[in-house]
């Protein structure tokens, strides 16, 4: 049976950055045949990781309260 995703935006944008790290890992070579499940969550976690550090880091418009002039 078909499995249906609804992903937040957030999670969109962090699974497209997994994928662009797993993808990178496949690139070097590292990722083999019996692994596979051990490198995608190795991305996810990775993603994950800099979404948080940039969340950290900025502050974005909706972050900002209105000075109310």
């Amino acid at each position: 049976m078909p499995q249906h995703l609804k992903l937040q935006h957030s999670e969109s944008i962090v699974i497209g950055a997994a994928a662009q790290i797993y993808s990178s890992y496949i690139s070097l070579g590292k990722v083999g045949d019996d692994d596979t499940a051990v490198w995608i969550d190795r991305s996810v976690k990775e993603a994950i990781q800099l979404a948080l550090a940039a969340d950290d880091a900025i502050i974005s418009d909706d972050e900002v309260e209105s000075s109310g002039f």
